[in-house]
């Protein structure tokens, strides 16, 4: 199964595997900056994006995502892109693009 990932405000979206693709691959796969200094290993935080539409489309939060977040000042609000796994259409957004 395919899903839509929609990235604001550029509006850019790319199509993704439910369940395979991490949110991080798939904001590269749309050609979109993002943040990440750890390697994809949940250590940074830097990945941290606005879920707009479609959260109930992801895992809920771990507690080792909430725990990365929280050492890492991070807006509890944000899900990290490296961390999730999108099972459906999202819109999603960061504030540096």
């Amino acid at each position: 199964m395919r899903c839509r990932i929609r990235f604001l405000p550029s509006e850019r979206s790319v199509e993704i595997e439910a369940g395979e693709t991490t949110l991080l691959e798939a904001t590269r796969a749309a050609g979109l900056p993002i943040a990440s200094a750890c390697g994809e290993n949940g250590a940074c935080a830097r990945c941290g994006l606005e879920i707009v539409e479609g959260s109930a489309a992801l895992e809920p939060e771990s507690e080792r995502e909430r725990r990365i977040k929280e050492r890492n000042r991070i807006d509890p609000a944000l899900r990290l892109a490296c961390r999730v796994r999108p099972r459906g259409d999202l819109v999603v957004r960061a504030t540096y693009w």
